[in-house]
C-alpha cells in the first residue's frame, strides 16, 4: 500500500492530534464563556445582516501580524478576537448563498447538509460576536469550539460535489461552477483563518505565566520549526515540496503504468518564500498528475518533466490584497501592528510532453464537470472504480471523494488565485504542455 509522503509531517501531526484531542475534549466542557446560549432561530435572523455588512480583503500579513508563535497572553487574545471578529460574518456570508440556490438543489440531502452545517457554525458563535475574550480560560474554550467547527465543516468540497452531481438535471453547469468557484475560494479563506489561530494557539501552550527568575517568554509543549507562523512556512522552498509530490505521484504512476517519467528542476531551486505549505502540495501534486499522466499516456515517458523556478524579486511597500478573498472583512485595530513585510512571487513552470490538451477540451479545463461524469461512475467511485491515478492521488487528503469529477485544475486555480497567484496553460497540441503557477507571497519577514 502507497502511504503519502508528507511534507512538514511534524507540523502537520501536531496539528491534526491537537484538534482531535479538543475535538474530544470539547464535549465534556461548557463551551460558552458568557451566559448566552447559541439559539439557531436567532441566527437565522442575523444571517442576512451580517452577510451583507462591510467588508475589506485580507493580506496573508494581516494573518502573521501576530507574532512568531509561542505568542505572549495579550497576542493571543488578540489573535482569539482577531478570528472571531471575522468568522461570522463569512459564514452568514455562505448560508445567504445556499439559500439564494434553487430550492430543488437546497433540498437535496447533501447540500442541505452542508447548509445546516453553516448554520450550526454560525449559531455557535453568533452570541460572542459582541463581546472579546478576555482571558486564557475563555481563549481556551474558543480553541474547543473552532477546533470542532474545522473538523464538522472537513468534508464540505466532496460532499457539495453529490449534491451538485444529483442535482445536475435541473441546474445549469455554468451557474454551478459560478457558484462552486464563489463558494470554495471563500471556504479556503475561513478555513485558513480558523485553521491560522488553532496553530497558533496549540503553538503557544502553556503560555500567560512568565518563567521565575528569567527573561525568556514561556515555551511551547511541542517542538514547532522556528520557520513557522501558525500554519503559515516563512521560508517556504517550492522545490523540496515538489519532489516530495514527485515521489508520490511517480509511485502511483508505477502502480497504475509500471513506469515513471523522470522530473528535472531548473532555475532557482533555493528559493524560498512565505506562503501555505498545504496549499502549494496540493496544487503541484494536481499538475504533477496531470503532467505524470499526459507524458505516460503518450508514450513519452523517457521524455522528462521539465520543472523552472524563478523567484521574482522583492518589492517593499507592495504588499497585495487577497485577490480570490471575497468574503472577508475586518477594520484592521492599529494597535494590534503588522509584520514588516515586501511582496515576494515565485512562478513555476512545469512543461511536459504530453501531447498537448485537445482543442475541444481546452475551453473547458477551468470548469466543475460534472455532466462529463456518469452516475454509474460515481457510484463506483466508493468501490474503487475510478480511475486509479485520479482516486489514489486525492487519497491523501480531504479530497478524495471528489477524484475524477473534474475538480482538480479549478481548484488548483483557486488555491493560487486566492493570494494573488495564477495558473496559465499554453498547450502545443501534439506536442505538449507549458502550465505556469505564479504564488504570491508576503516576502521577507521580520
Amino acid at each position: 500500500m502507497i502511504s503519502r509522503a508528507q511534507p512538514f509531517g511534524a507540523q502537520r501531526s501536531l496539528f491534526s492530534a491537537n484538534c482531535r484531542i479538543r475535538r474530544h475534549s470539547s464535549t465534556q466542557t461548557n463551551h460558552n464563556w458568557g451566559p448566552r446560549q447559541a439559539n439557531p432561530d436567532a441566527a437565522k435572523d442575523e444571517v442576512a445582516t451580517l452577510a451583507t455588512s462591510p467588508r475589506r480583503p485580507l493580506t496573508l500579513a494581516d494573518l502573521l501580524k501576530h507574532g512568531r508563535p509561542p505568542l505572549s497572553k495579550d497576542a493571543l487574545l488578540a489573535s482569539a478576537n482577531f478570528t472571531l471578529s471575522l468568522l461570522p460574518a463569512r459564514l452568514a456570508s455562505r448560508i445567504q448563498a445556499l439559500r439564494n440556490l434553487p430550492f430543488i438543489v437546497v433540498s437535496n440531502p447533501h447540500v442541505s447538509k452542508i447548509y445546516h452545517n453553516y448554520l450550526h457554525s454560525f449559531s455557535t458563535l453568533l452570541p460572542y460576536q459582541q463581546r472579546r475574550i478576555t482571558t486564557l480560560e475563555e481563549e481556551q474554550r474558543f480553541g474547543d469550539v473552532l477546533a470542532d467547527l474545522v473538523q464538522t465543516h472537513a468534508n464540505t468540497i466532496p460532499v457539495l460535489a453529490r449534491g451538485f452531481l444529483e442535482c445536475r438535471k435541473y441546474v445549469n453547469p455554468e451557474d454551478v461552477t459560478r457558484f462552486l468557484d464563489t463558494h470554495l475560494r471563500a471556504r479556503i479563506g475561513t478555513r485558513l483563518i480558523a485553521e491560522q489561530h488553532l496553530a497558533l494557539h496549540f503553538a503557544s501552550q502553556p503560555v500567560g505565566e512568565e518563567p521565575k527568575n528569567s527573561s525568556e517568554p514561556p515555551k511551547p509543549k511541542e517542538s514547532i520549526p522556528s520557520n513557522y507562523i501558525g500554519v503559515i512556512d516563512t521560508a517556504l522552498q517550492p522545490a523540496r515540496i515538489i519532489r516530495l509530490c514527485e515521489d508520490f505521484v511517480g509511485e502511483i504512476c508505477e502502480l497504475k503504468y509500471g513506469v515513471r517519467p523522470r522530473l528535472e528542476i531548473g532555475g532557482e531551486p533555493e528559493a524560498a518564500f512565505a506562503h501555505i505549505p498545504v496549499h502549494v502540495e496540493y496544487i503541484i501534486t494536481e499538475l504533477l498528475k496531470n503532467a505524470f499522466r499526459a507524458t505516460i499516456e503518450s508514450g513519452n515517458e523517457r521524455e522528462p518533466i521539465e520543472v523552472t523556478i524563478a523567484a521574482a524579486p522583492d518589492v517593499p511597500g507592495n504588499e497585495r490584497p487577497i485577490q480570490g478573498d471575497t468574503d472577508v472583512g475586518f477594520e484592521l485595530d492599529e494597535a494590534m501592528g503588522s509584520p514588516n513585510a515586501s511582496s515576494q512571487s515565485i512562478t513555476i513552470r512545469i512543461r511536459d510532453r504530453g501531447g498537448g490538451i485537445p482543442p475541444e477540451v481546452l475551453p473547458h479545463i477551468w470548469s466543475y464537470s460534472f455532466t462529463t461524469f456518469s452516475d454509474m461512475d460515481f457510484r463506483g467511485s466508493e468501490n474503487g472504480n475510478l480511475d486509479a491515478l485520479n482516486t489514489i492521488a486525492a487519497s491523501g487528503g480531504h479530497l478524495s471523494s471528489i477524484a475524477g469529477l473534474g475538480y482538480g485544475l479549478p481548484l488548483s486555480r483557486a488555491y493560487a488565485e486566492y493570494f494573488g497567484g495564477s495558473i496559465a496553460v499554453q498547450s502545443l497540441w501534439g506536442w505538449g504542455t507549458d502550465v505556469y503557477l505564479t504564488l504570491q507571497g508576503v516576502g521577507k519577514i521580520d
